[in-house]
């Protein structure tokens, strides 16, 4: 610990004597400065030892010795030298009257000790106490990098928390504490989520110190935390906690500061590793699509191995601006799955993209549940195998949700939504099976962009109706064009065929039904349904023609 008043009155060479605040002793001495000015307070900084021999002061006087030792008390002046012998044979009544007044700690300087013996005294305890605090960092380096080596990060945290004589702990990206040391510190460190994501906000690397609460909740007892980002690139990967009753002293700052490389290193995979974890993804999902799911399942080995052992999900996604414009392409217009590309592989790493942020949602929940998961980022498209059932399912349908919450009204996928995200997810599937699923996924896509919504699931297609599935403007023209001749029919006044068609289509051909809803004689109605037939030039007994005019009047209903 740095030196002391109490340290340098016990100083046997220094031969000082306590006259005054013999209470207050025990603050750290930042250094030891002689002045004989009048008012030196300009120019301390706080935390000094004033060292005096009264030269430009009238020591005996009480009211300017009150000022003057108020004035210095009020900068942080820790204690008062007075040197003995020099002008006061002894330190003046005044004096020690007004450093009692004012609690300062006023140390008497016998006439054989100069006052450069004093700075010296006070620049090799500091000198020693900051080798101290040096050689303490290396070992704490040294024992957090072989705890680092055996344990991984929680090794780091342990070895970190007791460093410090506190706790520490390691969000993900999304800010959920992925661990944390001592295990009692989990629910103190979940309570600085919003804390840890306001910080991943701000360009790395990037620190902010905040208060913690105890497991009560009483702020009174609050911890003081650091928080620092973990990262080499500009978004950071993960954050560090570390909370302590106190502020951290040199040797602690050593620690922190070797924690926050080894993490960084444990946890930031290079940017070299990732590509090639994503080359193989990409080539374990084209042999699942192209039928060979064993050839797959020996290129994922351990890295995808699980995922392949058990029911799947395949997720499909793309950017609004890229689903808006497939729409105007064509439903044939799709990304092949193929070597991710320079932009992809940087998408996490650029702010504001829609695929990078659901990545980064799906990698986190994956890695906090031990799940394998595989995702492979193509241009504006993201396809992901993720294990059925599993946190990253549920984090994906929770994120496209939230987005879903986040959203006026649906409405079709157009360009103008730049942070807009769309999601196709595949029914439950096999590596077998891995083709249908991601047509499973990629259909759910089509529907989730028609339909205007972030996330479709195929398994919930067949539950709704085919109706909504008309609302396009193409099926709507085919049915304008269809129905055109009977509304021009019906324009002139000369009988209601549209409104006949649909009656007697929704009575499945049954003539007096269909009559009776329209009020007319089934005779009239009869003649009405030939006069539909000549001028569409269909018959009415062919289903189909029946099904495409049914559908055409439900495309073009105004209800």
């Amino acid at each position: 610990m740095p030196p002391t008043l109490a340290s340098l009155v016990h100083h046997s060479a220094l031969k000082l004597t306590v006259r005054a605040g013999e209470d207050h002793l025990d603050v750290p001495v930042r250094w030891a400065h002689s002045s004989e000015l009048a008012d030196p307070v300009p120019y301390m900084e706080g935390g000094e030892l004033l060292l005096i021999t009264a030269l430009k002061l009238d020591a005996e006087d009480p009211e300017a010795m009150r000022q003057y030792v108020k004035r210095l008390a009020g900068a942080g002046v820790v204690g008062l030298g007075f040197a003995v012998g020099v002008h006061y044979e002894d330190i003046p009544e005044a004096l020690v009257e007004a450093a009692r007044r004012e609690g300062l700690p006023l140390l008497e300087v016998p006439r054989r000790t100069p006052f450069l013996a004093i700075s010296k005294a006070v620049s090799a305890a500091i000198a020693a106490d900051q080798y101290r605090a040096v050689t303490a960092g290396f070992a704490a380096q040294r024992e957090l990098t072989k705890r680092a080596l055996a344990d991984g990060p929680e090794g780091v945290l342990a070895a970190l928390a007791a460093q410090v004589d506190g706790w520490a702990a390691l969000y993900d990206t999304a800010g959920a504490v992925v661990a944390a040391a001592p295990e009692w510190a989990v629910r103190r460190a979940a309570r600085l989520t919003a804390d840890v994501q306001r910080l991943r906000e701000r360009p790395a690397p990037a620190s902010s110190v905040v208060g913690a609460a105890d497991d009560s909740g009483r702020s009174e007892n609050a911890d003081r935390v650091e928080l620092h980002s973990l990262g080499t690139s500009r978004k950071a990967r993960a954050a560090l906690a570390v909370g302590t009753a106190a502020p951290l002293g040199t040797a602690e700052r050593y620690a922190v500061h070797s924690a926050i490389a080894l993490l960084t290193l444990t946890t930031e995979r290079s940017r070299s590793l990732h590509a090639a974890e994503q080359r193989l993804g990409a080539a374990v999902l084209r042999m699942l699509l192209a039928g060979e799911p064993d050839h797959a399942r020996t290129v994922a080995g351990d890295l995808y191995g699980d995922l392949l052992d058990a029911p799947f999900r395949m997720i499909v996604a793309e950017s609004a601006s890229a689903s808006a414009a497939r729409v105007h392409a064509g439903p044939q217009a799709r990304v092949p799955v193929a070597k991710p590309s320079a932009a992809a592989q940087a998408a996490a790493d650029t702010g504001g993209d829609p695929l990078g942020a659901l990545a980064e949602v799906v990698e986190s929940a994956a890695a906090r549940a031990g799940e394998a998961v595989l995702v492979v980022p193509e241009g504006e498209r993201l396809v992901v195998l993720a294990t059925d059932g599993g946190a990253a399912v549920a984090a994906c349908a929770a994120y496209a949700a939230a987005l879903e919450a986040s959203r006026p009204t649906p409405e079709p996928i157009t360009g103008g939504d730049e942070g807009g995200l769309v999601v196709g997810l595949s029914a439950p599937s096999g590596p077998i099976a891995a083709s249908a699923a991601y047509k499973q996924a990629d259909q759910a896509l089509s529907v989730a962009r028609r339909r205007g919504r972030v996330c479709v699931e195929h398994e919930h297609l067949a539950a709704g109706s085919v109706l909504p599935l008309l609302a396009d403007d193409a099926v709507r023209a085919f049915a304008d064009g269809l129905l055109r001749a009977l509304r021009d029919h019906d324009a002139t006044g000369r009988g209601d065929l549209v409104a006949s068609l649909r009656a007697w289509l929704s009575r499945h051909g049954q003539w007096d039904a269909a009559a009776a809803d329209l009020g007319v004689h089934r005779h009239t109605l009869r003649y009405r349904m030939r006069r539909v037939e000549e001028i569409l030039g269909r018959s009415l007994d062919d289903p189909d023609v029946r099904m495409e005019l049914w559908l055409a009047l439900k495309a073009t209903s105004p209800e």
